[in-house]
């Protein structure tokens, strides 16, 4: 132990009977074991058209009842597991990865996010469809809509309704996945009115952000019920919540004016306000600022997955 190794380590170095200097020789292939044509040929009848579909011991049985021995099953197995062949012999399909979408809006009627949501109904098993429409600039909820259930020529409806209402048609409305969403009469909708049509990718809620962030703040008030008694009970909340959001709700996102401000463009001449408030506290009380106060500044642009070479507004 002196030596900072074992004794058995310490024999096993020095030599002795049975040791080896180099690789170890190759081991000599038992009798039974098939050549490499062999093995081509049991591959290739496994990848053919005839039992590319088929487990192995199924093929195997098969060919015996042919009259066709090849070799043991146990051997069938371990020449389609070196060439990668146990689980799926058939080619397959391959799709493309989904496209990132990146939609940029500088300013109201540009780009648009929908979504639909589902609110509880008075008994367990019972669900209402709160359809919502806003515009990613201003917040603004430009439509929105509570149904008994999730149906495309409803879908088709309350989108033609939304953009009638809103006079200008956005250039590209973005949504998920959505079987309301992807349905054939929401698409030929939007293809008439010459609107782009954008989609987020599977599972991935975060390429819809503006709806998913809109939905949390309706269902985090603090009246909103566990669950509605009725549609009609569901539409007078609804009714309420989207005036209180569009009229009276100071957005975050927004320099913490109200969707409506931002959307017909009242924001800037608020913020003027805003800026002869804060100079009048500070003329009257100079020294409790250590530099001339600004109101929230308003974006000038707004995302969905920005590009990462492009650079954030300055705020």
């Amino acid at each position: 132990m002196l030596t900072g190794i074992s004794r058995a380590t310490h024999y096993r170095h020095a030599g002795g009977a049975g040791r080896r200097h180099g690789p170890w020789l190759p081991r000599t292939a038992a009798p039974a074991t098939l050549s490499a044509p062999e093995r081509a040929r049991v591959l290739a009848l496994l990848a053919s058209s005839a039992y590319a579909d088929l487990a192995i011991p199924q093929v195997w049985a098969r060919e015996l009842d042919e009259g066709r021995y090849w070799c043991s099953m146990s051997t069938m197995y371990r020449i389609a597991r070196a060439a990668g062949q146990v689980s799926e012999r058939r080619r397959q399909a391959t799709h493309p990865p989904r496209v990132r979408p990146e939609l940029v809006a500088h300013g109201p009627s540009e780009v648009w996010s929908w979504d639909i949501t589902a609110l509880k109904g008075p008994v367990k098993g019972t669900w209402y469809k709160c359809y919502v429409i806003l515009d990613i600039f201003s917040r603004y909820v430009t439509g929105w809509l509570v149904a008994a259930a999730e149906d495309a020529v409803v879908a088709k409806d309350f989108l033609g309704e939304a953009i009638s209402r809103n006079r200008t048609e956005p250039h590209t409305i973005h949504a998920d996945r959505g079987g309301a969403m992807v349905s054939q009469p929401v698409s030929e909708l939007l293809v008439n009115l010459g609107v782009t049509r954008s989609h987020s990718r599977p599972r991935t809620s975060n390429d819809n952000p503006y709806s998913e962030a809109q939905f949390k703040t309706m269902k985090y008030v603090p009246d909103f019920p566990v669950r509605f008694g009725s549609l009609a009970d569901a539409r007078v909340f609804c009714d309420g919540f989207f005036t209180a959001y569009n009229h009276e709700h100071r957005h975050s996102g927004i320099g913490l004016h109200t969707p409506a401000s931002v959307h017909f463009g009242t924001a800037h001449h608020v913020r003027a306000l805003r800026q002869t408030t804060l100079d009048r506290a500070h003329a009257t009380h100079p020294d409790r600022f250590t530099r001339r106060p600004r109101p929230p500044r308003l974006p000038d642009t707004a995302w969905i997955n920005q590009p990462t070479d492009q650079h954030k507004p300055a705020q």
